[in-house]
């Protein structure tokens, strides 16, 4: 799979999980260690663990594809997935806001694909 799938694989088995927020951070160029971030919101710890479930078991099963390594499961206000071309990060809100990783790398091409909701 490409990096560009590999992104899209993920972004749809966060939809899935009803993740909120969910943007694609273009960072080829920009850094050396990944070519991608995907980003998004669980409105809670334990939705940001379902949506970790689904990203992994998709991967797993669909494309024979595991993370690297995985970090923040068990607290899960911030679950960070390695797939070295892609890095995922799941955050709850006020994580999210508290990092702001979209700012941090502003420079970098988004692609937001989904809204918060109420």
């Amino acid at each position: 799979m490409t990096p560009e799938e590999i992104a899209q694989a993920i972004v749809d088995y966060a939809t899935d999980r009803k993740a909120l927020d969910i943007a694609q951070l273009d960072l080829r160029g920009i850094i050396g260690y990944t070519d991608y971030f995907v980003v998004c919101t669980g409105r809670s710890d334990r939705q940001t663990k379902a949506i970790h479930d689904a990203i992994h078991r998709g991967m797993k099963s669909d494309h024979g594809i595991l993370p690297q390594r995985v970090e923040g499961l068990s607290q899960g206000r911030w679950i960070l997935m390695d797939y070295l071309d892609v890095v995922v990060h799941v955050f709850t809100p006020e994580t999210r806001e508290f990092y702001r990783l979209e700012q941090l790398w502003g420079e970098a091409p988004a692609l937001v694909l989904s809204a918060s909701t109420s």
